[in-house]
């Protein structure tokens, strides 16, 4: 039996940045990939969705170049190859992680695992022991409902959807969350007829409300249909094609389309694996864990969507950190969830971290609002990308960063000031005593904070 001091199960971004900083800290490492380095995140979602966003980008792009002075026609659309495209950046970072792997001198397993113990796993019948603690990564699954099963031919998830070389004419979403809403921004740009189906009374409906609101508005200009705040909503593959049936107010409507996407919600994913030989627990789908990622047993963690919300990549790194440095002795930080930043990457692009405006009224937390629209700002007028705006939620008693909203061309660039002001436990005086370039969009940062104390200098 081969013996390390730690096996990280599942080589996605929260398992390999796990396995890399065990390493670090002296640990001899095995990781365990059943399919490729680099996991769901690397090779069907974040990075690939954000390869096809920027082709999607690039047809609104050239259609504005006549504001411009540029004289280009667009002679059409190739979704073939910006799928192609993505796949390809997809397989060149896979390698990358491969790279890193040995770097770090990481052994690399292949293949599924099962526990035999709290302390022993198997893949392929060889068993491994793992001395100081096991670190489970392996990700999330497709959540399904009655009626919002997924067939994997024309009722298909997001991991078959960024491999779809064939673009439809037609599709229906379901689910119009940060996969629901980048999926229909691509493919509505491509020509597809982009019908989003919702439950909420929003797109995104997670955000703050003025952001779902901007998005709705872009949508609608794009030509996106949205049918939200559904009582009912269910989809059937009837062969050719498939049938979207809704019910909202006590009438029912029909709509048939060539294709639909589920993307109703995700849940751990540790079938196969055997988690009640190592007595690990779960709860509503997830793996049970305290702050610092340990289960029940407390030399066995689980980090990222295995152990739920955020579902994010940027968390599952986090959270990999600090599992395997508590498990070494080390003295981590707790992470606090609502400093973990939330990102959509369509156009415009929307991020946010902390309260929204809806939780702090639920809450009864005083607070003052500092909105300012791009429209008012010298760099994105000159820029053509004058859609959106940054918001701020600031405490009216010590001027604490509460929350941020922005929506925008750049908005996940913009927000990583807004993370660190809220990690640094800064207040408003910090941000706006910090001398940010002009012309930039990034000004807007402090103008807003400043807007939320009535000092406003440019708006």
């Amino acid at each position: 039996m081969e013996k390390f001091d730690i096996i990280v199960i599942g080589a996605g971004p929260g398992g390999y940045v796990a396995a890399i900083r065990a390493s670090q800290l002296g640990a001899k490492v095995a990781i365990v990939e059943s399919d490729r380095l680099g996991g769901v995140c690397l090779n069907k979602g974040c990075i690939p969705t954000k390869a096809v966003l920027k082709s999607a980008h690039a047809v609104h792009e050239i259609k504005d170049f006549k504001d411009l002075g540029l004289k280009v026609k667009l002679e059409g659309t190739d979704g073939a190859q910006a799928v192609k495209r993505a796949n390809q950046i997809a397989d060149k970072i896979s390698k990358g992680v491969d790279y890193l792997m040995k770097k770090n001198k990481i052994t690399v397993i292949k293949g599924q695992a099962q526990f035999v113990s709290d302390r022993e796993i198997k893949v392929a019948q060889k068993k491994y022991r793992a001395e100081k603690g096991i670190v489970i990564a392996t990700g999330a699954r497709y959540r399904t409902f009655p009626g919002l099963e997924h067939d994997n031919k024309r009722l298909i998830g997001a991991w078959e959807a960024i491999k779809m070389e064939k673009i439809p004419k037609s599709i229906a979403i379901i689910g119009a969350g940060a996969i629901g809403v980048e999926f229909a921004y691509f493919w509505n740009a491509f020509g597809v007829d982009v019908h989003i189906f919702e439950r909420q009374n929003h797109l995104l409906p997670l955000e703050d409300e003025d952001s779902s609101k901007e998005i709705e508005k872009a949508y609608k200009d794009y030509g996106v249909k949205l049918s939200l705040g559904l009582d009912e909503v269910s989809a059937h593959n009837n062969g050719n094609d498939v049938t979207i049936t809704i019910k909202k107010n006590g009438k029912t409507e029909k709509h048939n389309f060539e294709m639909g996407l589920i993307a109703v919600g995700m849940v751990g994913n540790f079938q196969g694996l055997e988690i009640e030989k190592a007595g690990v627990k779960e709860s509503k789908g997830f793996i049970k864990v305290n702050s610092y990622y340990q289960t029940e047993t407390p030399h066995i963690y689980a980090i990222g969507d295995v152990c739920g919300p955020p579902l994010l990549a940027h968390a599952a790194s986090h959270e990999g950190v600090i599992a395997v440095e508590h498990m070494l002795g080390q003295k981590p930080h707790a992470l606090d969830p609502l400093n973990i930043p939330g990102c959509t990457y369509c156009q415009p692009q929307v991020a946010s971290v902390g309260y929204t405006e809806r939780a702090l009224k639920e809450k009864n937390i005083d607070y003052n609002v500092g909105k300012l629209p791009f429209s008012a700002n010298g760099k994105a007028i000159a820029s053509n990308e004058t859609v959106g705006f940054v918001k701020v939620l600031t405490g009216k008693k010590h001027g604490e960063l509460l929350g941020a909203h922005i929506v925008g061309v750049q908005a996940t660039e913009l927000i990583h000031e807004y993370v660190m002001m809220r990690t640094m436990e800064g207040i408003s005086e910090d941000i706006y005593a910090t001398v940010h370039p002009h012309p930039t969009l990034g000004e807007w940062l402090s103008e807003a904070v400043m807007n939320a104390e009535k000092r406003s200098l440019n708006f």
